[in-house]
């Protein structure tokens, strides 16, 4: 994919972190579940699309919401976001995504078109409050984007697992290591690859994230090719799996679903349930 990234870690830091370090003064680890003050009870926004590009497409943007520590998913909200250098910004009603994820934690999303680079200013308006949300734009993703061919690197499967122990961390684990990413991209079906680790995840959305992929293949798996690729060669997570290096991907879970030809038709990255899986599915069939 030819784009150096920082680590996993890091890019957390300077991209999603921006938000909460520089707009709330909370760490990353926020959106990771960590323990926030106890003692406070006002609403912050939390910005989960930690890859934000620029594109004169519309592109996803989610976030969460919490008072204090706790999130806080259920009421309506609206986010007014204003380019960087700009003074106001169109209020937009944000989708409530919270269908598989876990109580209490579902997310917020938008479709923004993210054309210039630099800090954007958003206001997230919800219980009669404004709050404040920044969000990071770069020049260019870090991980692969619709239209890009998919890289075709191997992934590890129960008959290759390329190093990578164990291949699946979910328990029980995943039927979808059967086959390898280079022998399905490009041969004319279309394909869905989540890369994700449920036992290590950084965000804890991993998990779900596989469950509800598990559960929204079931109509389609006539139609697609399921591949699931775990982030780490081994639990002690040191080490990342090497289809997942091939892929340059910053964090997880990205979820990519690529046509018959190899190339990527849409992703999903950091939290979403079948509410956005199904119909990215239903796009790659249709």
């Amino acid at each position: 994919m030819g784009v150096p990234t920082p680590s996993r870690r890091g890019f957390l830091t300077a991209a999603g972190g921006f938000a909460l370090a520089g707009a709330l003064g909370w760490p990353e680890a926020a959106v990771a579940g960590a323990t926030l003050p106890e003692a406070s009870t006002a609403l912050s926004a939390l910005l989960v699309s930690n890859d934000l590009y620029v594109s004169p497409d519309p592109q996803r943007v989610a976030f969460v919401i919490y008072r204090g520590p706790t999130p806080a998913t259920g009421a309506p909200a609206q986010l007014a976001l204003a380019a960087p250098g700009a003074q106001q910004g169109e209020v937009v009603d944000a989708h409530q995504m919270s269908a598989g994820l876990p109580k209490g934690r579902g997310v917020y999303v938008i479709e923004a078109v993210l054309d210039q680079p630099g800090v954007y200013e958003g206001r997230v308006l919800t219980r009669g409050k404004r709050v404040p949300l920044a969000l990071q734009v770069r020049q260019t993703a870090a991980a692969a984007t619709p239209g890009m061919m998919a890289n075709r690197a191997p992934s590890p499967t129960t008959q290759n697992p390329l190093g990578v122990h164990p291949i699946c961390t979910r328990q029980p684990p995943c039927p979808l290591h059967t086959e390898s990413l280079a022998a399905v991209i490009g041969t004319g079906r279309p394909v869905a690859v989540l890369f994700a680790t449920p036992a290590l995840c950084q965000t804890r959305y991993c998990g779900p994230v596989l469950d509800e992929l598990l559960v929204a293949r079931q109509p389609f798996e006539n139609q697609i090719s399921f591949v699931h690729v775990e982030i780490y060669a081994s639990l002690t997570g040191n080490e990342e799996a090497p289809t997942v290096m091939a892929w340059n991907l910053p964090y997880e879970p990205f979820l990519f679903t690529i046509d018959g030809s190899g190339i990527i038709r849409g992703r999903l990255d950091s939290a979403f349930g079948r509410d956005e899986i199904t119909p990215l599915l239903q796009d790659l069939v249709t």
